[in-house]
């Protein structure tokens, strides 16, 4: 296990049994203090762990003193081609280097900053892409051994370069005694991201910044990043995570903290929100209500209550008794359960003020430990067959339709 930010008021622990921690990158110039800043905290109240800044020139390195005053997560500094950035990057304060030593052709230089970030307790992230692997002449009989391993995968020659790579880098920070190391190795291909991590997992005992690089836009991004990643953290591969989008990058924080949710790694903050896709059953206007539901709730709830809003009788009993709060609607109304009971039946205008009441008055409880999150009460039996709303198996048993038998004669 590594260490971020060690001694300060919101270290972050990577590896071993630490919580999987969300990263993103800052998009605007790191020179630009005040944009830099505000970026930087947006992304923080977002829930990010970790922000990565570019310093590609001294005038950035020079903000870094001014920027780590007045932001609330560790940062990271993302170097390449100047070692100087990296010693001016670690004078300042910064939490960790992100290194590529390929990048440097200097093994002095390279070592000058391992010794440096050794003497300060600071971690580096090193890692190889797909897109910038470089055969060198000395690791070529290493390259075509692992070639020979992963012959028969489809994508065996970048595999094979890569983890060659990765060793070669790793014996620079052997040679120095330096072990605070993440190691990271990207692919835009998700099932090679899968592929890569899975083996290096196996050979390499740091711990792993998952990602997909180059992952493209939000709609095709997102995914071709969690299927890889989730992929991945569902078989306890990976330590920290970055989900890369060409646009907005909160909407990189968001998704990342929304896949640890779903798959267990990270303790929810705020509503947990499930909604039917429609079909034809559907009585009232869902998706409005959905987007409306999630417009208002989300930000007057703080604990991660399971809200579920169906459009239907024939899931909607079973969503209400799984969910803590739960709407199920039909012929232009809503009726609306807590932790199964039912609490309101009303018009479809009223459905979202008295959903939102009773999530809030549900939370006060909580709260005051009246109630506990999760936990059902009653069983939900669907509404009878005469009336405003009706089952179709209660219509069945009251013989108000054919049953069908199939495969009968």
């Amino acid at each position: 296990m590594i260490t971020v930010a060690a001694g300060s008021s919101r270290p972050v622990r990577i590896g071993s049994e630490a919580p999987v921690s969300v990263q993103t990158m800052c998009a605007g110039y790191t020179h630009e203090v005040d944009r830099c800043v505000a970026e930087i905290e947006r992304y923080a109240k977002a829930g990010a762990d970790l922000v990565r800044v570019a310093v590609p020139e001294r005038k950035d390195t020079e903000a870094l003193k001014e920027i780590l005053k007045q932001v609330s997560v560790p940062l990271v500094a993302d170097v390449h081609f100047h070692y100087q950035r990296a010693l001016e990057a670690i004078a300042a304060g910064v939490h960790k280097i992100r290194l590529n030593p390929g990048n440097i052709t200097d093994r002095e230089q390279v070592n000058a900053v391992i010794d440096a970030c050794k003497e300060r307790g600071i971690p580096i992230r090193v890692g190889v892409n797909e897109g910038s692997i470089i055969e060198r002449k000395d690791k070529m009989r290493r390259a075509e051994e692992l070639g020979k391993y992963f012959a028969g995968h489809r994508s065996g020659h970048l595999l094979a370069l890569m983890i060659a790579k990765l060793e070669e880098y790793l014996d620079i920070f052997a040679a120095r005694d330096f072990h605070d190391v993440v190691i990271s190795a990207k692919s835009m291909d998700a099932s090679l991201v899968i592929d890569i991590y899975t083996e290096i997992s196996r050979r390499f005992d740091y711990p792993l910044h998952l990602g997909v690089t180059h992952a493209g836009t939000v709609d095709s991004g997102r995914i071709r990043s969690v299927s890889a990643l989730s992929t991945l953290l569902a078989n306890g591969i990976g330590d920290t995570i970055r989900i890369s989008y060409a646009s907005d990058h909160i909407d990189e924080v968001k998704d990342g903290i929304e896949m640890l949710c779903c798959l267990g790694k990270r303790e929810r903050k705020g509503v947990e929100l499930i909604a039917c896709p429609t079909c034809g059953r559907i009585q009232v206007d869902l998706f409005t209500l959905v987007k409306e539901v999630e417009k208002v709730l989300m930000p007057e709830l703080t604990l991660p209550i399971k809200v579920a809003v169906m459009g239907c009788i024939v899931n909607g009993p079973g969503e209400a008794e799984g969910a803590d709060v739960a709407v199920f609607a039909g012929d232009r109304r809503g009726i609306i359960y807590v932790q199964g009971e039912r609490v309101a039946n009303v018009p479809e205008a009223e459905i979202l003020p008295r959903l939102l009441a009773e999530c809030q008055a549900f939370e006060a409880r909580v709260k005051k430990g009246e109630a506990r999150l999760g936990e059902k009460k009653v069983h939900i039996v669907p509404p009878a067959p005469i009336g405003e709303l009706g089952s179709g198996e209660a219509k069945i048993r009251a013989g108000l339709v054919e049953q069908i038998s199939i495969g009968q004669t």
